[in-house]
């Protein structure tokens, strides 16, 4: 006997949502540290770390994300490696957030002129003192509107968990419609929900790439 979709299932769609979130976080947090990891990689002067961090986000970039999720759990269950579906979702996420934020980051510190690591080498500053005191914050300004951006994908992309057996608000309104049959009510439902989330971020990042687009925050090294 099916039931009526009413507000206990909203509230269970919610619920869900926090579940979503949290994933979105853990990737979110692996994925930035991934990603910084690659993209500084991939701006050193050496030249097989810079390879080896390049080839890493082509072959990333190139794998769609579900295939990503399927390796991350039945893969490695296959393995004999049991993981929960948070853990190999958040697992397939930090691959996926980290070659995606690698490359906007990498591709930010090589649009900063290169006059400007003259300017620091001038000034007797090392690689890493030129990188982190006058390379990176300029790079920022460029890096900020595409990471949001990229934000906003992340936490769409979290549903693709729900074919994992994660139950994050997609999978929830799966199980809610299969429940009440009524399957309009819930999805637009959990249609909003995802845009309450994802709205902002769209907006901030517009509002970020105006802001610097007028030429506010940092300035170059002179």
């Amino acid at each position: 006997m099916y039931q009526s979709f009413g507000w206990n299932h909203v509230l269970f769609l919610i619920e869900a949502l926090r579940l979503t979130l949290l994933l979105f976080a853990v990737g979110l947090v692996g994925g930035a540290i991934a990603g910084a990891v690659l993209a500084l990689l991939a701006s050193l002067p050496a030249r097989w770390p810079n390879r080896i961090a390049r080839g890493v986000i082509y072959i990333v970039q190139g794998i769609p994300l579900l295939v990503l999720l399927f390796i991350a759990y039945f893969g490695l269950a296959d393995l004999g490696l049991e993981v929960p579906p948070l853990a190999g979702a958040a697992l397939a996420l930090t691959l996926f957030a980290g070659a995606f934020l690698g490359e906007i980051w990498r591709g930010a510190i090589a649009a900063v002129p290169s006059g400007q690591w003259q300017s620091a080498a001038a000034l007797g500053l090392r690689w890493h003192q030129a990188l982190r005191l006058v390379i990176a914050p300029q790079a920022v300004r460029t890096a900020i509107p595409p990471t949001v951006g990229f934000l906003v994908q992340l936490v769409k992309n979290t549903s693709l968990a729900s074919l994992i057996g994660y139950v994050e608000v997609t999978r929830a309104g799966q199980l809610v419609s299969n429940a009440t049959f009524a399957p309009l009510p819930v999805f637009l439902t959990v249609a909003a929900l995802y845009f309450i989330v994802c709205f902002p971020l769209s907006r901030a990042a517009r509002m970020l790439e105006v802001r610097l687009a007028t030429g506010h925050g940092l300035q170059p090294l002179t």
